[in-house]
């Protein structure tokens, strides 16, 4: 009863007040920092590089100026220099990555908390939280990536962290700027913003569009690409600079659209290594089509230089139809295509279908519409107070939350014959027939952090709290009207607490920073089902030594009980149900190196950044994952699709007219299936080594000329044996632009 009166409270506080949250910097002569002075914000969780080196948990902060060194449209390439980020690619540009952070599982990066502006932004966080939307990262401003003690402020997930995306700020005089570029494989690129700040109104406008034709060579011909719009707008209206109550209210809306001509369907090891650019004629007709939609308002509330209050509504709904094959049937016999393309010995017939290179009448190729629509929507405020004595320092915050999410999921299967390698429709499904059901999600979640400064030492400890109603309505494939003739119905609560505590202490040259919380992630709506647990702890040293200064961390993940997710995009049948993995171990090493080798050099800049991570994991208990997923476990097989060693070297040579940036990442190889000692080929994503070269000449203050190449040696690569055989990385790949700003 407490629990929601807080919650009516709660809602019509949020209504009424905002402001925005503290953050603490320092600076002191031996570069070395403490927390003294504070500096709002309102949707950040750092804000800059400074405060992630100051943080009592491990964080990165990928700033404005490293995103322009490549202006990458994939957020894999963004985030392979951050110690302790996994990813494994699937489509070649980055538009549905799989993300992993100190060992989570990375399918659909659905175990780690996504936000946008502060916002939750997985299409339905709790309820169906795989990242089919992931936002265009080249029209963000920053990245913020937030491991350890300190994250108990940000869930639901907390295990391994969260990823907080900055988009298009408010500027604080007019500018206006067009960018634009085109390459290989006839891709392009255009991104125009403006906006501007008067006394108590601002706004900012930003479009961008990205596209390719794609680098796949389908059989018969056709794009394999994609084309992808985005709009955002935002508008500010504040109060007097002399007003005694400071306020502000920010809209934002968010539109974006994507076609790509995108599959499922991967290659057989032999046509992979023959030809690994090819795609199968029984994809001809897969296609992704989709749509976002946000509306965000945040109302800020200062009271008075110590405390303040901000308060955020958001709705984002997110429409898709991946139309693509999903199954063979040969004389009502049906097989799913993973299967086929591990064993196409085993399955001859199936497999002349997938490649074209065998005639069938009718109904042999079943192409599935995977049509959803999802609705995620919340309110949520947090207030800051903070004081100060004579050597202390003091800050509390609180923040509240309360969201609900769908996934409405309308579904069916067309059957399609082939002649001559062309498919044709022989049957078109009924919409509702293959799955029709809504799953769902109510959750109210708070939680209090304290820092305490004292002298050296900081202090953080942190209480989270998350009570979640998960449940499913589904009508059945006879009932597409939905008028609840066959009706089945099931519900999961969950009420959990989540402690942390994370410490920093500064010496001369370097700093000392660990923390302990409790991992956390949501179950789905099967009744009973428990949450996944975990206990983390972290310990790490930050340093600047004659003019080296970078982070050594080491991390402990001890689950209890590790869920995996039944996902298509990892070869399951899609249902999203999760099944125990019982407890699993992982332990780290993050490790990164900064040094300038010209710091003396007054027109030339030559820094250099190492980044190293080490991945350890082990299951502590045999199982037989549900439908193979996994394999069969046993105890000391090491999770799936996680690399043991991956690491990034960039060099760049600036100068205040132009720059030459490169960058070359190592992914260790990793397995598909649980297992222990050395990987069996047909389980094995082989290890890489990709250089990538950026370039940019500014002829005046307004022009400037970019050059980009990605995957400078043409290294041909394999990044994934899922959803359904072997996928390629992106081949060399190179292109020109410009930048027009004022």
């Amino acid at each position: 009863m407490l629990r929601y009166s807080v919650l009516i409270i709660f809602s019509i506080v949020s209504f009424n007040l905002a402001a925005q949250s503290t953050r603490l910097i320092t600076q002191r002569d031996s570069n070395l920092v403490k927390l003294d002075e504070v500096v709002l914000s309102a949707n950040e969780i750092l804000g800059s590089k400074f405060q992630a080196q100051n943080r009592t948990g491990a964080a990165y902060y990928i700033s404005p100026k490293e995103i322009k060194k490549f202006d990458y449209t994939d957020i894999n390439r963004v985030l392979r220099s951050v110690p302790g980020v996994t990813v494994y690619e699937e489509d070649g540009f980055g538009l549905r990555p799989n993300i992993s952070l100190r060992g989570t599982s990375p399918e659909r990066s659905a175990k780690i908390t996504l936000m946008e502006d502060g916002v939750l932004i997985a299409p339905a966080p709790y309820s169906a939280p795989a990242a089919y939307y992931f936002p265009s990262v080249a029209r963000m401003q920053a990245v913020e990536i937030l491991k350890g003690s300190s994250q108990v402020q940000y869930g639901p997930f907390t295990t391994g962290g969260a990823i907080n995306m900055l988009s298009l700020p408010i500027p604080e005089a007019f500018q206006a700027s067009l960018s634009g570029g085109y390459g290989s494989f006839n891709s392009g690129r255009l991104h125009a913003k403006f906006g501007d700040r008067k006394e108590r109104f601002g706004y900012a406008v930003e479009y961008l569009n990205f596209n390719s034709n794609g680098f796949k060579d389908l059989d018969r011909g056709g794009d394999t690409g994609f084309n992808k719009n985005d709009l955002v707008a935002k508008f500010r209206y504040n109060s007097r600079p002399d007003s005694k109550l400071p306020q502000s209210f920010m809209l934002k809306f968010q539109y974006s659209d994507e076609v790509s001509d995108e599959t499922y369907l991967g290659l057989t090891d032999t046509d992979f290594n023959a030809s690994p650019f090819r795609r199968y004629a029984g994809s001809q007709r897969d296609q992704m089509t989709n749509d976002h939609l946000q509306f965000m308002g945040t109302h800020t509330f200062r009271f008075n230089d110590f405390f303040s209050l901000s308060t955020t509504a958001y709705y984002n709904k997110f429409s898709r139809n991946w139309y693509k094959l999903d199954g063979v049937t040969i004389n009502g016999q049906r097989e799913g295509l993973s299967g086929i393309l591990e064993n196409p010995e085993l399955f001859p017939d199936y497999f002349a279908l997938i490649n074209g290179s065998q005639d069938a009448a009718a109904d042999a190729l079943l192409v599935k519409a995977n049509n959803r629509d999802y609705i995620s929507t919340g309110i949520q405020t947090k207030f800051d107070y903070h004081w100060k004595g004579e050597e202390t320092f003091h800050d509390i915050e609180i923040g509240l939350r309360y969201h609900y999410d769908e996934e409405d999921r309308f579904q069916w299967v067309d059957g399609y014959g082939i002649t001559n390698g062309v498919m044709n429709l022989t049957t078109a499904g009924t919409p509702g027939t293959d799955a029709n059901r809504i799953s769902d999600a109510r959750a109210f979640s708070s939680y209090a952090l304290y820092k305490l400064k004292y002298n050296n030492l900081t202090l953080t400890p942190g209480l989270r709290f998350e009570s979640i109603r998960l449940g499913r309505i589904n009508y059945g494939t006879n009932d597409i009207t939905r008028e609840g003739t066959d009706l089945s119905e099931r519900s999961n609560q969950v009420d959990v607490f989540i402690p942390g505590i994370g410490f920093n202490y500064n010496f001369e040259q370097f700093s000392l920073f660990g923390g302990v919380h409790k991992g956390f992630s949501p179950p789905t709506s099967r009744e009973g089902e428990e949450a996944e647990e975990s206990i983390n702890l972290e310990l790490g040293t930050r340093f600047t030594f004659l003019g080296l200064s970078g982070e050594i961390i080491g991390f402990f993940n001890d689950y209890s009980n590790l869920l995996g997710s039944d996902l298509a995009a990892t070869g399951g049948t899609g249902s999203l149900e999760q099944f125990n993995a019982g407890a699993v171990n992982v332990s780290g090493l993050e490790l990164l190196l900064n040094y300038n080798l010209l710091s003396n050099n007054e027109k030339f800049q030559l820094p250099v950044t190492f980044a190293y991570t080490f991945t350890d994991t082990e299951f502590q208990n045999s199982f037989g994952s549900e439908d193979d997923l996994w394999g069969e476990v046993t105890a000391g097989d090491e999770l799936p699709y996680i690399a043991k060693h991956q690491f990034n070297l960039g060099i760049s040579l600036e100068h205040q007219d132009f720059e030459i940036n490169l960058s070359g990442r190592y992914n260790g190889a990793f397995r598909t299936e649980a297992g222990s000692g050395s990987i069996p080929d047909a389980e094995e994503v082989p290890s890489n080594f990709i250089v990538d070269l950026s370039g940019k000449y500014q002829f005046s203050k307004n022009l400037g000329l970019t050059m980009n190449v990605l995957n400078l040696t043409d290294e041909e690569y394999a990044v994934a044996r899922v959803p359904a055989g072997l996928r390629p990385g992106l081949p060399f790949n190179a292109s020109l632009g410009f930048i027009l700003s004022y």
